[in-house]
């Protein structure tokens, strides 16, 4: 007998119940939170202006539609190609903050990069951009944390010793990814 339903309350019925399926998962995940400690990143991109706040993980589980979103999100911003970003340079990201003790989001400079770009950005800043980059692989980030000076980002990158850490101060920012632990 729904169809004797008037169409407005039909609407508000519909509606209703799209809010209990929210909050029902709402309630489910906050519980699931509780027993898997959530890992979130909040980034936002120096060159295309968009900010991205999310949870990513959820005890040793990666959300897909989150890592669907960060990979678009790290983009190459010059071609807008995507790449797979490693799974392993966001648990750095999340772990750098808890460190450092931060809330900001951090400020990207660069993450994926396509061959063609990689090959321009190789023959236009004077040698500063490695021909095998682990940014061609999505291994690799370049970042800075608002409100932390730059030694110290690089300081606690280091400490995690989770792969190469690049100190760029000119240029303000820290390079990061997982690849043997090294340092320049």
């Amino acid at each position: 007998m729904t169809d004797s339903i008037d169409p407005t309350r039909r609407r508000l019925l519909h509606r209703s119940a799209g809010v209990a399926a929210v909050g029902a998962i709402a309630v489910w995940t906050g519980s699931a939170r509780a027993a898997t400690p959530a890992r979130s990143l909040a980034l936002l991109h120096t060159h295309t202006g968009e900010h991205i706040d999310l949870v990513y993980a959820i005890g040793e589980q990666y959300v897909p539609a989150a890592m669907a979103a960060l990979n678009h999100f790290l983009r190459d911003h010059y071609s807008g190609e995507v790449g797979r970003i490693d799974p392993g340079v966001f648990d750095q990201l999340h772990q750098l903050q808890q460190r450092l003790d931060s809330r900001a989001a951090f400020e990207v400079i660069s993450g994926y990069r396509c061959p063609a770009t990689n090959a321009r950005l190789r023959a236009t800043r004077g040698g500063g951009v490695a021909t095998n980059s682990l940014h061609l692989q999505g291994r690799a980030i370049d970042v800075r944390l608002a409100g932390t000076p730059l030694a110290d980002l690089r300081d606690a990158a280091l400490s995690l010793r989770g792969g190469g850490v690049g100190y760029y101060p000119r240029e303000r920012f820290v390079h990061l990814d997982t690849g043997r632990v090294r340092t320049w």
